[in-house]
């Protein structure tokens, strides 16, 4: 029989944040003061008194007067996560909770910052000593673990039984209240290094292994070098910028011909759109060039309800309900003046969603659109007149000598914030040019002027 000992490392995970745990540990130092830190009393568990027991509430007001109540309840929160305070009755409820749930400090001996790590045998000999004592009647998700080490580590099982039984016949021979504390402070440190994995979440991680696709590396290697052979000249590691790199030579003009409200954009710039779908709409310029095809088309409710569930996506929550009822109203209810044609199925989810809206309630919609563009209209893009004109007028710079008396006569580039009204500017007047026109109004100016 092969005996398998090589294991993954799963020792201490909070190594490379150990100078926060540091002033965690100093603020829990300072908490236990018996002076100036949180009082704790006896509180009874069932019917057993145990000793120096804190409530959330208590736990809460302890900082009121430095931060908020909410902050505080976060703080403890994150203390009860790291395994700095453990629950008395709640045990798999890792939240500090403002009520009056029972809760202790844990032993330094089981701090996060302890160099000894939580082995595989540390825990089987746990595991073990609760099957003795729970008489084989465990938690699911411990019976499941339990399952797993036995396996895993069948070569020395006999051993930890051993060990499990010498402890849990030390355990018997101490006080009640020392036993149902020190069963606490264990349980609490294996929550924290061990969480609880139901074994519904182990079948569906084995399903969706067997069910991923395999690829040959052939494949793999071949789609790389593909990749590497498009996007070498576009790399301004491996290729220079044309007409030269800005943060070399000190010279913005790379910047000014690369702006979304330039007219004529680079021959690079527009090639690279031709490379897939999501760098023609990654690209501003090229997304009002995409725009201008679509309208010829027929066809610009799809951009406009794609760009629409992007702003949603990535605006404020204030501003969420109005924006999803606009978008309903515009492309999705009934007779509306720039309806999408989707299929039933997303359809119905989409309107169901609206009901109560949240940043990713158009997601199946917006992708449903997105392919679609992908698939038919990309293309139909790359073979229009409008593609093949943009790439007779594209420009191709020539590369820039620099030298010092060229630094010296450069102009001063246009300040970003300048940049950014001059945009907005844009947008106010597209907005204003697509807004109805009031005759009434119009008329009404006209007759004052007169």
């Amino acid at each position: 029989m092969t005996i398998r000992t090589a294991r993954p490392d799963r020792g201490q995970h909070f190594r490379s944040r150990i100078h926060c745990l540091k002033k965690l540990e100093a603020t829990m130092v300072e908490m236990q003061d018996p002076k100036c830190g949180v009082k704790g009393s006896e509180q009874k568990l069932n019917i057993t008194t145990i000793p120096h027991v804190i409530t959330g509430e208590t736990q809460a007001h302890a900082y009121t007067h430095l931060i908020t109540p909410e902050e505080a309840q976060a703080f403890g929160t994150m203390l009860v996560a790291y395994g700095y305070i453990y629950p008395l009755q709640n045990h798999r409820k890792l939240i500090m909770c403002n009520d009056t749930s029972l809760y202790r400090f844990q032993t330094p001996y089981f701090w996060p910052t302890q160099t000894w790590v939580a082995e595989d045998t540390e825990y089987a000999i746990y595991l073990a000593k609760r099957n003795i004592r729970k008489k084989g009647v465990l938690e699911p998700y411990e019976q499941a673990h339990y399952n797993h080490l036995h396996k895993w580590l069948n070569h020395k099982w006999d051993f930890i039984v051993l060990q499990a039984t010498e402890q849990y016949k030390a355990g018997r021979e101490r006080k009640k209240p020392d036993r149902v504390v020190f069963d606490c402070q264990e349980r609490a440190y294996w929550m924290v290094n061990r969480p609880p994995v139901s074994v519904c979440n182990y079948n569906i991680f084995y399903q969706q292994a067997i069910m991923r696709s395999k690829v040959k590396s052939s494949v793999s290697l071949g789609a790389l070098v593909k990749y590497i052979t498009t996007y070498k000249n576009h790399d301004p590691f491996l290729a220079t910028c044309l007409p030269s790199n800005p943060w070399q030579t000190d010279n913005d003009t790379y910047w000014n011909l690369n702006m979304r409200g330039i007219d004529v954009p680079t021959k690079m710039r527009v090639e690279r759109w031709s490379f897939s779908f999501f760098e023609l709409l990654n690209d501003l310029r090229g997304r009002d060039d995409f725009k201008i095809f679509l309208k010829k088309e027929f066809s610009g409710e799809n951009l406009a309800f794609w760009e629409a569930a992007e702003e949603l996506k990535l605006g404020t929550a204030s501003s969420m309900s109005t924006k999803a009822e606009t978008i309903f109203k515009t492309f999705l209810a009934p007779g509306a003046p720039r309806w999408i044609n989707i299929d039933g199925r997303t359809m119905g989810l989409t309107v169901k969603g609206l009901e109560h809206p949240h940043r990713y309630v158009l997601e199946a919609a917006q992708t449903h659109v997105f392919l679609l563009m992908k698939k038919d209209t990309f293309f139909r893009y790359l073979k229009s007149p409008v593609y093949k004109e943009i790439q007779k007028k594209a420009l191709n710079p020539e590369p820039h000598n620099f030298t010092y008396q060229n630094a010296r006569n450069r102009s001063p580039g246009i300040h970003p914030i300048i940049l950014w009204q001059q945009e907005e500017q844009e947008k106010a007047k597209a907005a204003a040019a697509s807004a109805p026109v009031d005759v009434k109004a119009m008329m009404s100016k006209i007759d004052r002027k007169k």
